[in-house]
């Protein structure tokens, strides 16, 4: 659950972004290199393959989204291993790249618009999946994917994942929403009210808004964009901002807006309706976009300057395991990525998030990072990161 957290921090927030941009800078810059799939394509640095020691130095750190380390699983895990487990939260994707680029840390926990970036400068190592007993339960249709490995070659461990549905209050918005018309095209009694996650990779669900609404466009990947689509999906922003109410950073910034009243529709998480509906906010509703909606999946990756892989690898290989891959999923609010960790879960807690509706998850966009190689195997140049990240920053200014 991407939550801002007021956990152990370490460094100044300018200098952990400033490393971000570097990161950032890197992957635009990404060509062809050794094992690349096609000329043009983007190449991993040759970092070995993270593998487990003979010896425990005994500390594992670890920058992590909020909930994904706390005491019910970590202190069990401790007892068993003999690590002593050291967590940071992160409060963005961006933070969280440079958290790891300062070398502090052994894991981290990556969603999909960071994995790639991390991948790309050198700050995460490939891992020895045979060395995680659980990872042969991992749902096939997240390991081995774009964001999260390169050419085969597996860079972590999935968590879990989710899906941006279309949250709503029903007292306010009588017709219920079908399309992400309903946020990026929005009525005009909603003008004012929209709620829009505040970062670069949401001009993402603009693009997927205009792959259904207009198909001449050509989109076939919404974070593979040419110099044109990309254009298109940041007109489609830069007419909506008069719309939005905010732009929420986290999860309980989200909530907050609209248990306010100061938010009547947008895109978000289950796990906001879920806080909403429990605080007795009962016309909050959710609807799944027609055609199809973005998401995300976090990844369990090892960074290439570990200190200790022995109980990073034991990390790994516990929190994959269906007990505690169930546990984690329900504490953030994301389906689990374990196939067996729903045989541990609370009645009606897989259902709720589709766990095991594949032809749900067919309809998902997972945030992968823009490379300025396409990585829809078309061939094309696309618009890199770096550039999503000042177009969104001239968005919010407007």
């Amino acid at each position: 659950m991407r939550s801002v957290s007021s956990g152990h921090r370490h460094g100044s927030l300018a200098a952990r972004l400033a490393a971000a941009v570097a990161a950032v800078a890197l992957v635009a810059g990404c060509s062809s290199g050794p094992g690349s799939a096609a000329p043009g394509a983007f190449a991993a640095p040759p970092v070995p393959m993270a593998e487990p020691g003979a010896v425990s130095e005994g500390d594992l750190y670890m920058v992590v989204w909020d909930g994904y380390a706390e005491s019910q699983w970590v202190v069990p895990f401790e007892r068993q291993s003999g690590c002593t487990v050291h967590a940071d939260s992160a409060g963005s994707s961006d933070e969280m790249v440079a958290d790891v680029k300062s070398g502090r840390y052994d894991v981290v926990s990556a969603s999909g618009d960071a994995s790639l970036r991390l991948i790309a400068s050198g700050d995460v190592a490939p891992v020895d999946v045979s060395k995680v007993p659980s990872y042969p339960q991992i749902y096939p249709d997240l390991t081995n994917q774009s964001w999260n490995s390169v050419n085969g070659v597996p860079y972590g461990i999935p968590q879990g994942r989710g899906a941006n549905v279309l949250i709503y209050n029903s007292a306010k918005v009588k017709t219920p929403p079908t399309s992400l018309a309903a946020v990026f095209d929005p009525d005009p009694s909603v003008a004012g009210h929209v709620s829009v996650y505040d970062s670069p990779i949401t001009i993402g669900d603009a693009a997927l808004y205009l792959m259904q609404s207009q198909p001449a466009l050509g989109i076939k990947d919404p974070y593979s964009l040419d110099k044109a689509q990309f254009d298109a999906a940041v007109a489609v922003l830069t007419k909506q901002r008069a719309a939005v109410a905010d732009y929420w950073p986290n999860t309980a910034a989200q909530q907050a807006g609209f248990t306010k009243g100061a938010d009547t529709i947008g895109t978000g998480w289950q796990v906001v309706v879920n806080g909403l509906q429990g605080a007795g906010h009962k016309d909050i509703a959710t609807a799944t976009p027609s055609g199809g909606t973005t998401g995300w999946s976090d990844t369990w990756m090892v960074s290439s300057t570990a200190k200790d892989l022995t109980c990073a690898y034991k990390w790994l290989a516990y929190v994959s395991t269906p007990t505690v891959n169930a546990e984690t999923a329900q504490y953030v609010g994301e389906a689990p990525a374990n196939a067996q960790a729903c045989a541990k879960a609370a009645v009606g807690f897989c259902a709720a998030y589709h766990a095991d509706d594949k032809a749900y998850w067919r309809n998902v966009h997972y945030w992968t990072t823009p490379t300025a190689h396409c990585l829809d195997d078309s061939g094309r140049d696309c618009v890199p990161y770096s550039q999503w990240v000042a177009a969104w920053n001239r968005i919010k200014q407007q």
